[in-house]
């Protein structure tokens, strides 16, 4: 069997080394090893929640740069929009009603989303999990990879296609997770116990791709350690940990070599190499990332050739859904 990759990202406005390293470096390493990638700017997932318009679409630009700046090949993979192709909502629909409220009562990061605002939260949000089963299923994808907070979705996609598939005969692929290292995720600076997050109360708490080499050195300067000295990594010393995690993402490193060459040294020399390394990885990447943005015109062509890249197997895969279940004449 062919093998397709499928992943997507929200246009969020802030990118941080988290998202890059756990997973756009990971999709650019997989897009080698697949017959096919796909890879979707997931807008329609975005407004979920409230968005400025005019943020979002700029938003948009700048998530399809970072995706060329840090190696998605648009002649290796197609690049899209999720709202440049109607089949998402369409196969959307015809999912919802194949599936349960039951199941989608079940999906935790819908609880944790909507615990605190139950009555103005969107039914959007509530429907997620379909949406995001509708952009796996509708391009064959044989391998999702996730984070350990969205298995859970994928899990239900796989739910969803198996009872249709059985219901209706053999319309999807089922796909099989790849589960990032958890092991290797990237946590808050300020906060080690807690991923990196954009929506962190600090900005101190993440680094941003478009981060200067000041901004960088101040936040890693700042990011809490342990107790006590010596660059290890331990469970408890998660605080260290993270920062040996980021170098070794930065460096190709393994643990045991950065340990074996900061043994006796403290956390103020290891903090100023890490910034060095981490300011030299990533100026590359942001020079290409200002150097595309600069281009809208070329961008948008871009997004545009990947989405007519793939829609003929959007709309195959609707129009066999739409047969098997006796919709159209």
């Amino acid at each position: 069997m062919k093998k397709t990759i499928f992943s997507g990202i929200q246009p969020s406005g802030v990118v941080h080394i988290g998202n890059y390293f756990g997973a756009i470096k990971q999709w650019v390493e997989m897009q080698n090893e697949a017959d096919f990638s796909v890879f979707c700017i997931v807008d329609l997932h975005a407004i979920t929640v409230p968005q400025d318009p005019t943020e979002l679409k700029e938003n948009i630009y700048k998530m399809a740069a970072l995706y060329l700046a840090a190696g998605i090949d648009p002649q290796k993979s197609a690049l899209f929009v999720q709202s440049s192709r109607p089949e998402h909502t369409e196969l959307s629909w015809l999912l919802n009603c194949n599936t349960t409220m039951g199941e989608l009562n079940r999906m935790t990061q819908f609880k944790e989303k909507s615990e605190s605002k139950k009555d103005s939260v969107s039914a959007g949000l509530f429907n997620y999990p379909v949406l995001m089963a509708a952009d796996i299923l509708l391009y064959g994808a044989t391998h999702v990879p996730v984070g350990e907070d969205q298995k859970q979705h994928v899990e239900l996609t796989r739910d969803v296609a198996e009872r249709f598939n059985a219901k209706y005969g053999q319309c999807f692929t089922i796909p099989e997770p790849i589960i990032k290292n958890t092991s290797a995720r990237i946590m808050g600076l300020d906060n080690p116990l807690k991923k990196m997050s954009k929506s962190a109360a600090s900005s101190n708490n993440y680094i941003a791709i478009s981060d200067s080499a000041d901004e960088i050195s101040s936040k890693i300067k700042k990011a809490v350690t342990d107790s006590g000295q010596g660059i290890t990594k331990d469970k408890d010393k998660p605080a260290i940990s993270n920062l040996i995690n980021i170098y070794a993402e930065a460096t190709g490193m393994s643990v045991e070599d950065i340990e074996k060459k900061y043994s006796g040294k403290g956390y103020g020399d290891f903090k100023k190499e890490l910034a060095d390394v981490l300011i030299a990885y990533l100026e590359p990447i942001q020079n290409e990332y200002n150097r595309i943005l600069q281009d809208k015109t070329a961008l948008t062509q871009i997004l545009t050739d990947g989405s007519s890249k793939i829609a003929g197997i959007a709309q195959a895969t609707v129009s066999s859904v739409k047969e098997a279940i006796g919709l159209g004449l």
